[in-house]
């Protein structure tokens, strides 16, 4: 007992930066609601870093919910699969909130939601089983860039792992899709963190919940505190402070071991993994009973929303049946994010389908939506101080004025994880993110350009 102690901090460690954006998680008690299945679905075959799924299914096939309809050879990719049961109408192109292109397949549902026949538990007796096991049920990282699990779980063997870390933080602003994960699914999300650290060999988990969420800490706290199912006592819970960006990969591995992954490197590279709390309680439930990722909790909320709730959707169900589901529009909503509102995605419409790796549709109205109009920097240095990654943004975006790529990349723009807590605490408004996103962009081309000389 006395050993396991040492292994856990009493408080988070240290981290920089950072801001108090306003939490407004307004839908934190809504207990979630079923959508029923839409008239049809838009799949599109690119839902993850990585290598676009190929269609398996042709116009005019039969398919049924949990059917794979598209996959990849590529190693960095996950299987997509139906999340109705009905007939492939059409296969169009659809451009992503991204603004990559995709295969798309529309999928007309027969009303009936008849599983697909093969679906069972898989098998698993060790690592490579479960890794297996992982890629076929097509689980992505459910609130972020979308990386395949099966990828981030392969951990190289010159690489120790020595902590599973599982992210509770959900420190954007309105979303709170994991928060319910965790009252409505909390054995699930103890079986899943249990099930990971005994099948990769992982000495101990520990569970970062941001300290505004109490009863999700209390709930996961005592089941952790069971003996029966950790008599080891090697999985704790850890609250953080409020603060965003708490939930960043980054952030979350120093708040909770003190470890610091250096620019270039990955999680693992510090002995590390991190995984979204949703992820697990769906692994725990894919091994019960083998049906893969064919629908998600997705938050909707915002001033244009007229009856904001949290919802559980099939993938593919496009934001404006989503939206009708709650209420409508109770306004015109001038933006429309994909996310929360400090690292959501733009939409032109709500014609778009749900992805795999949405956490929330949020809309606002326009006096919300409204850009303030940016002004000359000040150099009052509060970009600096808010930055979690240690870097400072007027010298990163003065390289990218000067159009200097050698400038921008010793400055550390590549290291920048786009949080937005430069421009929120920026006094004269200024458009920091956008500028180094088209820095990166440069770079990017650069590198590309180099690559392709030598």
């Amino acid at each position: 007992m006395e050993k396991s102690k040492k292994k856990f901090p009493k408080r988070p460690f240290f981290t920089r930066g950072g801001v108090k954006a306003p939490h407004r998680k307004n839908t934190a008690g809504a207990e979630s609601v079923v959508m029923p299945t839409p008239s049809s679905v838009t799949i599109p075959m690119r839902q993850h870093i990585g290598e676009s799924c190929k269609p398996l299914v042709e116009v005019g096939d039969k398919v049924y919910v949990g059917t794979v309809i598209g996959d990849n050879d590529a190693f960095v990719s996950a299987p997509i699969h139906s999340s109705v049961s009905g007939t492939v109408k059409n296969i169009l192109r659809l451009n992503l909130p991204t603004g990559i292109g995709t295969n798309a397949l529309v999928i007309e549902s027969d009303g009936t939601d008849t599983p697909d026949p093969s679906i069972k538990p898989p098998v698993v007796n060790s690592k490579e089983d479960f890794l297996k096991a992982v890629r076929a049920s097509g689980l992505v990282g459910l609130g972020g860039a979308g990386f395949p699990a099966h990828v981030k779980l392969n951990v190289p063997k010159d690489k120790k792992i020595d902590a599973l870390l599982i992210n509770c933080a959900e420190c954007e602003p309105y979303i709170t899709a994991d928060h319910r994960e965790v009252i409505e699914n909390s054995q699930a999300v103890m079986d899943g963190i249990y099930r990971v650290k005994e099948l990769l060999g992982i000495e101990r988990a520990i569970i970062g919940v941001e300290n505004n969420k109490p009863d999700a800490i209390k709930i996961l706290t005592e089941i952790a505190e069971d003996k029966t199912a950790d008599p080891d006592d090697m999985v704790k819970v850890v609250p953080l402070k409020a603060s965003y960006p708490q939930g960043a990969e980054k952030v979350l591995i120093k708040a909770l071991t003190g470890r610091v992954v250096p620019q270039g490197k990955l999680p693992a590279d510090v002995g590390c993994i991190v995984m979204n709390v949703a992820s697990v309680a769906f692994i725990s439930d894919y091994l019960r009973t083998g049906m893969p990722l064919i629908k998600k909790r997705i938050t909707v909320d915002g001033s244009a929303v007229k009856e904001p709730k949290n919802v559980i959707v099939p993938l593919g169900t496009s934001i404006k049946d989503l939206m009708e589901f709650a209420g409508g529009y109770k306004e015109e909503p001038r933006k429309i994010l994909m996310g929360g509102p400090m690292m959501g995605l733009a939409l032109v419409d709500d014609a778009l389908p749900v992805l795999k790796q949405n956490n929330a549709i949020i809309a606002f109205n326009e006096k919300e939506a409204k850009l303030s109009e940016a002004t000359d920097c000040i150099r009052c240095g509060r970009c600096v101080s808010a930055c979690p990654m240690g870097l400072m943004p007027p010298k990163i975006c003065g390289a990218i004025k000067k159009d200097d790529t050698e400038e921008m990349m010793k400055a550390g723009i590549m290291n920048c994880m786009e949080c937005g807590c430069c421009a929120f605490s920026c006094p004269a408004k200024r458009h920091i993110v956008q500028t180094i996103r088209t820095g990166k962009a440069k770079v990017r081309s650069e590198l590309m350009k180099q690559k392709g000389g030598n």
